[in-house]
């Protein structure tokens, strides 16, 4: 009750509180305790605040009235409007424990209790009691009940549970433990879900799918979603990035159907995982894919609080061991390809997002219609190529030929050297090229390496 703060002050100041004295239906509305009569009221405060005044300590069980207990959270108000959470921190006992409305950390200390009002005092809270209940022991006091505060910054309110405990600590009445938690009934609670609602939200997200629009997808997900897509290697952890997805995702005018699900149900939350297929309107083409949505009760609806979605294992294809000798065999299904004449037949031995950096040809060939293009000149020469230094190394689904090769030009029967690498992986049940350099032999820039001095014996 702000009035026995201000009634404390004036005291202080010497000036009289008759004055200020509420009426028995104030006290009682305000406080939530029953008092015998204003005047009774006010020698209470006299006494509790002369005591301040002169540094009179108390003896051990000196009596406190219900007055001046929830007197107590005045000055603590008070303090809060000072916007300074030093003064703040000052209220507390030498040995707190603080464990506020917003904030994970129990505060058992000065500095951690003034980091907390540090914060929150940039809101410019101000107090009241709505309903309280006070007890007294020997040396403490506890004061329980809902308060509410309003926000300075915004007008806004908020109301709490709150405990204090209060112990005559050092000449005056300090805060020994403190404990603000939101209301229950602020937290929203979802109506009970069913295993077969749960697997009704994928419809309300395929739905939003087909409306081609990516607001309305990114709208299903909460406000604090992870989506871990299936073909990007970025988190999108806020609705900006989901939105970015989608916006090229829905592109392929995509439409799914859960094939296999697993529904688990909580309080507030239900997850279902398992595998889907997506048919792509755009294309005609169908990919399955794993997934798991968990789904969170926010804002009086269902939404996605995570979705994970992943290429199914048996579409990542794994090769059969290959050997060293069966990798140099690799060059000539491609020198057989150059026999053919066949720009096409040669541009096929190299994989999806190959590389070819050619031996005469600055341009670097990254797709089939660039490596095709290549040889369409490359092949007019009739060239016939032979390995005559091969160093090999083998990794899980890929392999590395690298070393010299001397080509026979069929046109006209020339024959040129050049270093070469070739790194395959496999792709599509073969072995495909999927780095191809080829360099001119530095001997042609440079002229022969100089032979080594006879040394005379």
């Amino acid at each position: 009750m702000k009035i026995f703060a201000t009634a404390a002050l004036m005291l202080l100041s010497g000036i009289s509180t008759d004055a200020f004295a509420p009426a028995p239906a104030m006290i009682r509305q305000q406080s939530g305790v029953a008092t015998e009569s204003p005047t009774e009221l006010n020698m209470g405060l006299r006494t509790f605040i002369r005591n301040k005044l002169h540094k009179e300590p108390a003896l051990t069980g000196e009596p406190i009235t219900k007055e001046e207990v929830r007197a107590l959270f005045y000055l603590w108000n008070d303090a809060l409007a000072t916007g300074n959470s030093e003064i703040v921190a000052n209220r507390y006992a030498k040995d707190p424990i603080l464990l506020p409305t917003v904030s994970d950390t129990p505060r058992t200390d000065f500095p951690l209790i003034k980091d907390y009002f540090d914060a929150f005092l940039t809101k410019k809270p101000q107090g009241k009691i709505l309903d309280g209940k006070i007890r007294i022991g020997n040396n403490w006091a506890q004061d329980a009940g809902i308060y509410e505060f309003t926000m300075g910054v915004d007008g806004s309110k908020v109301k709490a549970r709150y405990s204090y405990v209060y112990v005559f600590e050092g000449g005056e009445w300090k805060i020994s433990h403190h404990h603000s938690s939101i209301m229950p009934e602020s937290i929203e609670v979802a109506t009970p879900i069913t295993e077969d609602e749960v697997k009704g939200l994928f419809s309300l997200w395929n739905n939003a799918l087909a409306t081609l629009d990516s607001s309305k997808v990114a709208d299903r997900y909460s406000k604090n979603a992870v989506l871990l897509p299936t073909v990007s290697d970025v988190p999108r952890t806020d609705y900006a990035l989901i939105k970015d997805y989608f916006d090229n995702f829905l592109l392929k005018k995509p439409q799914g159907e859960i094939l296999e699900s697993n529904v688990i149900v909580g309080t507030n939350w239900a997850q279902d995982a398992g595998i889907y297929e997506f048919t792509m309107g755009a294309t005609g083409d169908k990919v399955k894919g794993r997934y798991s949505f968990v789904y969170v009760y926010e804002d009086g609806e269902w939404k996605i609080a995570h979705h994970h979605s992943s290429v199914m294992p048996e579409g990542i294809t794994i090769a059969k061991p290959i050997k060293e000798e069966e990798v140099k065999n690799l060059f000539h299904l491609w020198n057989h390809a150059l026999a053919t004449g066949d720009s096409e037949a040669v541009a096929s031995r190299y994989s999806k997002n190959a590389v070819l950096l050619p031996t005469v040809s600055d341009v670097p060939r990254t797709d089939k219609a660039l490596i095709k293009d290549y040889f369409d000149s490359f092949l007019k020469k009739k060239p016939q190529g032979l390995i005559l230094e091969s160093n090999v190394i083998v990794g899980a689904n890929w392999a590395q030929d690298a070393g010299i090769y001397e080509f026979t030009m069929g046109a006209d029967g020339s024959k040129v050297k050049a270093r070469y690498s070739f790194n395959y992986v496999y792709e599509d049940n073969q072995w495909k090229i999927s780095h191809h350099h080829s360099s001119v032999m530095p001997e042609a820039f440079l002229g022969a390496a100089p032979k080594p001095e006879m040394v005379a014996n």
